[in-house]
């Protein structure tokens, strides 16, 4: 059977299960989003979930309904581990690869559970025996919409629709990007029906910040800045004494790497956090720059079309010069 058909999955789940949902390491809004947004459709279902996540996540996130039930695999080894290979399904949301979910890739490959992957990013590995894979969509969320459907369903309740919102509203930019379809406002339609309130989830995600994160963002813009009009690119680099600074917490870049695409004239943007042993870096673009081909050639990342990430084993600065370096071979494509 076609691992595209659910049909033998739907009758798995007609009688209640023992599951797993897993997402990437450092979750963003739509792996959270989609993650809980399933978990309380499965659990309305009669099934026994349990989320889990490769570390943890931005405190902006910590409201969605279920949060407290997410077990983190890094400090928790064992227990995460152990809940994975219990469970008779396996969920795999919001990535393409299990190496995505850093420290659990091993796990969900040996685990004998049912593997079920839900993703949006292209060129998915081939490790899941069910997959819902579809690159035009905005969200693993949007998609968590669409499986209730191939499954018969609805989404239950407001519970679950705040967390598909937060996991579509999120990485769909606040509906900005392009990858926002006509199928994307009718399911935020629906889940508005539920109760969803629009607003309310927005300042939730986007109007919770600390001083120290603001203040993070205007230094961003106003000291780290650097803007190469000739090949209408910008970036914005962190330093790990910066971070310190500016009492630095998970997320309180999210989100950064976008203004300077607000330049005019600028369609290729990336942002480059020091961490202890790597430095992170984020890319957008807009228009038809491809930064999930630069990111996987040049920094052993991926990720879509206009949003990826990567990574650098060298120095900050070093990684700056390699990026600086990089640019005349896309003078062309960067117009």
């Amino acid at each position: 059977m076609s691992k595209t058909d659910f049909t033998e999955l739907k009758a798995l789940l007609s009688t209640p299960k023992q599951i797993a949902i897993v997402s990437h390491k450092s979750p963003d809004g739509d792996a959270i989003g989609s993650s809980l947004g399933l978990y309380h459709y499965l659990v309305s279902n009669g099934h026994k979930v349990d989320v889990i996540m490769p570390n943890d996540y931005p405190t902006f996130l910590k409201w969605m309904p279920g949060t407290d039930k997410v077990v983190f695999h890094e400090g928790n080894e064992a227990n995460a581990e152990s809940l994975i290979n219990a469970a008779e399904v396996l969920f795999c949301l919001d990535f393409n690869t299990p190496s995505r979910a850093f420290g659990l890739e091993d796990v969900i490959l040996r685990s004998k559970n049912v593997k079920v992957m839900i993703d949006h990013h292209p060129q998915p590995d081939d490790f899941a025996d069910f997959i819902l894979s579809d690159t035009s969509a905005c969200s693993t969320a949007q998609l968590i919409h669409r499986y209730a459907e191939m499954m018969g369903d609805k989404i239950p309740n407001k519970e679950s629709g705040e967390c598909l919102y937060t996991g579509i509203m999120t990485d769909s930019g606040s509906f900005r990007f392009p990858s926002t379809t006509a199928e994307t406002h009718r399911i935020v339609a629906d889940l508005m029906d539920l109760g969803v309130d629009n607003a309310e989830v927005y300042n939730l995600v986007n109007n919770t910040s600390s001083e120290h994160r603001l203040r993070l963002l205007g230094y961003c813009i106003d000291d780290k800045l650097n803007v190469f009009s000739k090949y209408g690119t910008a970036f914005i680099s962190l330093s790990l004494e910066e971070k310190k600074r500016f009492h630095f917490q998970k997320g309180d870049t999210e989100g950064t790497v976008n203004y300077p695409l607000s330049i005019e004239g600028v369609c290729f943007s990336a942002i480059f956090i020091e961490a202890e042993e790597l430095i992170k870096i984020s890319f957008r673009s807009i228009g038809d720059f491809d930064v999930n081909m630069f990111a996987r050639t040049h920094f052993e990342g991926g990720g879509h079309r206009n949003a990826a990430g990567g990574k650098s084993d060298l120095g900050l600065q070093e990684t700056i010069d390699k990026f600086v370096g990089l640019l005349p071979e896309y003078a062309d494509k960067l117009k």
